[in-house]
């Protein structure tokens, strides 16, 4: 979001907020969960609680941060319920795509094999590196985010880009 339209947030109607950012936060949601359907809803119910306490949102120094916390807060709390854990399925059992367009330069499969690495690493690394490499997130700004100090998140950046590279290289 331009710096204009994050000054102006505070005025922003909840409407022109969700127009302006919601895209975003799908984009953080997914990048935190596995399905994403289920960022989707994440992120459909954080918008409501947002809309509910848009007052208190809107007053906010910064609203996008905020809604960017109940974001990771919620994709969290979501990971922590038992009932909900996904059951990995071996690439082998999954069904092949239908309709799916050709695509030369195997960039599709590149792009599969590294979100399908981001989604096994531990939810810290991968909270991290989607806040910092999707979002553009500051280091200062994430470790605000994740009460967290930067060490810690540059700890984390760190050890999730080198599982990261293990698992492309294989």
């Amino acid at each position: 979001m331009s710096s204009a339209v994050q000054e102006a947030a505070g005025v922003l109607t909840f409407e022109e907020f969700v127009a302006a950012r919601g895209p975003a936060l799908v984009r953080l949601a997914r990048g935190l969960l596995r399905d994403p359907d289920t960022a989707e809803d994440v992120v459909q119910d954080v918008l409501a609680k947002a809309l509910l306490k848009w007052g208190r949102v809107s007053a906010a120094d910064d609203p996008v941060a905020y809604v960017n916390r109940m974001v990771v807060n919620a994709c969290t709390s979501w990971w922590r319920r038992a009932a909900r854990r996904e059951r990995p399925v071996p690439a082998e059992e999954l069904p092949e795509p239908s309709g799916a367009v050709p695509d030369a330069g195997g960039r599709l499969a590149d792009r599969d094999q590294l979100l399908t690495a981001l989604r096994a690493l531990p939810v810290k690394q991968r909270t991290v590196l989607v806040l910092r490499y999707f979002e553009d997130v500051p280091d200062e700004r994430i470790a605000d985010l994740l009460d967290v100090t930067t060490g810690t998140v540059r700890s984390n950046a760190h050890r999730g880009l080198a599982a990261l590279r293990g698992a492309v290289q294989r």
